[in-house]
């Protein structure tokens, strides 16, 4: 790619030119910032399993046939899953920049500043400063006259940069976007480089500054108050850290403001405590969802199963698995068992991912997790039982459990949720089968259900 051997105008020590800040916030953006899809295809995978394995010399000639030979959706997963910091082929991410040469000469490509951003801070914690600078440099040279987008840029730079802890890379975006913070007279400018540069700083453990910037900007004459976005990424980067004293004031400070402790935000309060094992806080916080009328979720199912090391052991073995919530109950111990009761007392969880009417009964475990899926099957079953037992519900068609297609797993196309439910259902001698038109469900006639359950 020419550009990467551009002659640099700045270093990551020196701040980037002001841009001009004379356009209306109507400016119309024209880039595409959603960044793509990080699962891999099966045919990414093959190629980037091939890869690992190939000779030095032939690396170039081999991404070149991929990419001509390959969808764009197809080059495009690939490449966003090499600059993941998840990625499943970390070995490889040294060959995420020949890769992006190769797609950047194809007649389908668009240019993405989100993917150069991730591109940029990749090469930059791989010490490839130059190449990174270049990158930069780029970006910056061709969104110069569009504020907006030169602005969402650097907000994408900046939170790639605290994905990966990159300091240095960090702090130069950092000090970008707080001198275009208090420069810019465009609203939408200010607004979102505040959220990134709040969420940036907590991503990167650094709560306490995020929460001054905060204070500095509401009592200096900044004229941003903060939403309840940037109060939770606070509240949620003060619980990463196990500072759960400063998390609870943030929680009160979000109540007396008229900021509402929903579902989500108990779900990061929960996720923080079962991060650091504090099973008998999430117990607590548990109780006062349940209490405040604030709804479960399957992210509430995630976390609660997440912090469990018994349930996670059980997933990773899936040997001996209990088949019923009291068999679970009689597994479990200490704080474990009583976080996981104080879930399972509560059925409520079915009615957003269970369906019933005369024709089907269906459950979806879409975006549950592996422990979430395992709780919730114990929980359907009780439920179909007591559904199937009761004549005023009658008996539906056909039951289906949709356990997807595993495109949002690290190899899209395995499904560890449809492996863990077919298990079930053999060791319980249920009817349920994979359904020949669609390998992402089970399915059985709700008759043959209803006797094998009742």
């Amino acid at each position: 790619m020419g550009s990467v051997s551009v002659q640099l105008q700045w270093r990551w020590n020196q701040p980037p030119p002001s841009p001009s800040l004379s356009l209306p916030v109507t400016v119309t953006m024209t880039v595409m910032m959603q960044r793509c899809r990080c699962t891999l295809t099966k045919q990414g995978e093959r190629f980037l399993t091939k890869l690992a394995a190939n000779s030095d010399s032939g690396t170039h000639t081999f991404i070149r046939r991929f990419v001509n030979g390959s969808p764009k959706s197809v080059a495009l997963s690939t490449l966003s899953h090499l600059l993941s910091p998840s990625s499943s082929f970390p070995h490889l991410s040294s060959l995420a920049l020949p890769l992006y040469s190769c797609i950047a000469q194809a007649c389908w490509f668009t240019w993405n500043p989100a993917i150069v951003a991730d591109l940029a801070a990749l090469l930059d914690q791989l010490g490839r400063s130059e190449e990174a600078e270049a990158l930069v440099f780029e970006a910056t040279s061709k969104l110069e006259s569009r504020n907006r987008e030169l602005a969402l840029f650097y907000c994408k730079l900046l939170e790639s940069h605290s994905k990966r802890g990159s300091q240095k890379g960090f702090d130069v975006a950092y000090c970008y976007l707080n001198q275009l913070l208090r420069s810019s007279s465009s609203v939408y400018i200010k607004r979102r480089a505040f959220e990134y540069m709040i969420s940036g700083l907590c991503a990167m453990d650094r709560p306490r500054e995020a929460e001054d910037l905060v204070e500095d900007l509401r009592g200096n004459g900044g004229g941003i108050d903060p939403s309840a976005f940037e109060l939770k990424s606070i509240m949620y980067g003060y619980g990463r850290l196990g500072l759960f004293h400063d998390l609870q004031r943030v929680v009160d400070q979000m109540k007396r403001g008229g900021f509402e402790i929903d579902t989500v935000c108990a779900n990061m309060v929960l996720s923080t405590y079962g991060t650091h094992g504090e099973h008998m806080e999430m117990v607590s916080w548990l109780k006062k969802m349940r209490s405040s009328g604030i709804s479960f979720s399957v992210r509430t199912y995630n976390s609660v199963s997440n912090s469990c090391p018994m349930i996670t052991r059980m997933m990773a073995e899936l040997n001996e698995l209990p088949l019923s919530i009291e068999e679970l109950n009689v597994r479990l111990e200490g704080g474990e068992a009583m976080v996981v009761k104080e879930l399972l007392d509560s059925c409520v969880i079915l009615e957003e991912v269970m369906v019933w009417d005369s024709s089907e009964a269906k459950l979806d475990l879409h975006g549950c997790h592996l422990g979430s899926s395992y709780l919730i099957m114990l929980l359907w079953l009780k439920e179909m039982r007591r559904r199937l037992n009761d004549s005023n519900y009658g008996i539906p068609a056909e039951i289906t459990v949709v356990c997807g297609l595993g495109k949002h797993s690290n190899v899209r196309g395995e499904s560890p949720v449809k492996v863990l439910v077919k298990k079930m259902m053999v060791n319980m001698g249920s009817p349920l089968r994979i359904d020949r038109k669609n390998n992402g469900c089970l399915v059985a006639k709700g008759r043959a259900v209803k006797n094998w359950l009742c």
